[in-house]
């Protein structure tokens, strides 16, 4: 038989520590309604401003219905963001460099070869790395040819079609291995999250931390060494989710060392950079559960506003503006990068500066705000 007031007496002792945590009462509330906000919002679809460079080389009629259909996508449901360049050349190298997702040439014989039925065409360059992205921007340009006027676009005669010759630049990427350099990102984040800060709260709980008080160890010396010990930790565990990663989805050996580096600076720099934060944000606290609570929170609103699952280009303007600043949206290019377009250290320079300066406030923040007593 239950005792009943023994029953309600730990019942009562248990509601108790539980009213005592704020955090933890908090994040029970908020964690649900920021995964609504975050999850529902990163993966809506419907993609936005992906970057067009039009090199329109004809002067003629047809050419100019064309870019006016694709400004109409533009400004209608705001697919495409159109930029207007002279040099086919410039436009592709755009392309390859990350700054345009695609580059439509037109060229100089298009409106000639429509008013002779000669079988117009029209080339788009595509960055086929983000597969998402490039059917978007390949069906809104058959749009817009399909749009111009069908009396000198017949459909049943082929040799009178517009023909869209589309160019992958990049070998197939499939979905599977696309999710490749965002299950990295993960494996960095579970290392950082479970090293480092995580491990001075374990002492705190423990009651352990006092062993570092008793010595002359500055505040300096003791973020950075629990840093530098999960720095080692998170980059060897980091290196072999990569390695089965490419082996399980097939993805081609890379032919470069330069890139196998290039790979070990992102992971490097993500991987300081988030324990950095993770000091910022758990270095205060004395209780694993808060840590485990956050870890969800953490990893929501970092992760999928990366890029890993979907493109940034889907997202609505305030998770756009928060991928500017979220290090794993850095993390994550820089490695497809990388991967899928076999490029070297310049095309990510940005991706390597952000995380760099990244890591650098992170650490200053850590170490000034660690508290250095009981």
């Amino acid at each position: 038989m239950i005792d009943m007031m023994r029953l309600l007496a730990v019942v009562d002792r248990d509601l108790k520590k539980f009213r005592r945590n704020p955090v933890v009462l908090a994040m029970s509330i908020f964690m649900p309604i920021i995964y609504l906000v975050f999850l529902g919002n990163s993966f809506q679809g419907k993609l936005q401003d992906v970057t067009v460079v039009v090199v329109n080389q004809d002067s003629g009629p047809y050419s100019r219905d064309l870019v006016d259909n694709l400004r109409a996508i533009e400004a209608g449901p705001k697919t495409l963001k159109i930029f207007s360049i002279k040099d086919q050349k410039d436009a592709i190298g755009g392309v390859r460099e990350g700054r345009y997702k695609a580059g439509l040439i037109i060229p100089s014989d298009f409106s000639k070869r429509i008013s002779l039925k000669r079988r117009p065409e029209v080339g788009l360059f595509l960055d086929n790395t983000d597969g998402v992205s490039a059917e978007a921007i390949r069906i809104a340009v058959k749009g817009a040819l399909a749009a111009m006027n069908s009396d000198y676009v017949p459909v049943r005669e082929k040799s009178d079609e517009v023909f869209l010759r589309d160019v992958d630049l990049y070998r197939k990427v499939d979905y599977y291995q696309s999710l490749v350099p965002g299950v990295v990102i993960m494996a960095i984040f579970m290392g950082t999250l479970t090293t480092g800060a995580f491990n001075l709260v374990m002492d705190r709980f423990l009651g352990a931390d006092e062993s570092y008080l008793l010595t002359p160890l500055s505040k300096s010396d003791i973020v950075t060494g629990l840093i530098v010990s999960g720095l080692f930790i998170t980059t060897a565990i980091a290196v072999l989710v990569f390695v089965m990663s490419m082996a399980i989805t097939g993805i081609p050996i890379l032919r470069g060392v330069r890139q196998y580096i290039c790979i070990l600076i992102i992971i490097i720099l993500t991987t300081l950079g988030l324990l950095s934060l993770m000091f910022v944000i758990l270095g205060r606290f004395n209780h694993p559960r808060v840590v485990g609570i956050l870890s969800g929170f953490l990893n929501v609103i970092l992760f999928f506003p990366s890029g890993a699952v979907y493109p940034i280009a889907s997202f609505p303007h305030w998770l756009k503006t928060f991928a500017k600043i979220n290090p794993e949206a850095y993390a994550v290019n820089a490695l497809k990068t990388i991967l899928f377009k076999g490029a070297d250290i310049r095309s990510i320079a940005t991706d390597i500066t952000f995380l760099s300066v990244f890591t650098i406030i992170m650490m200053i923040i850590s170490i000034v705000t660690f508290k250095r007593t009981i």
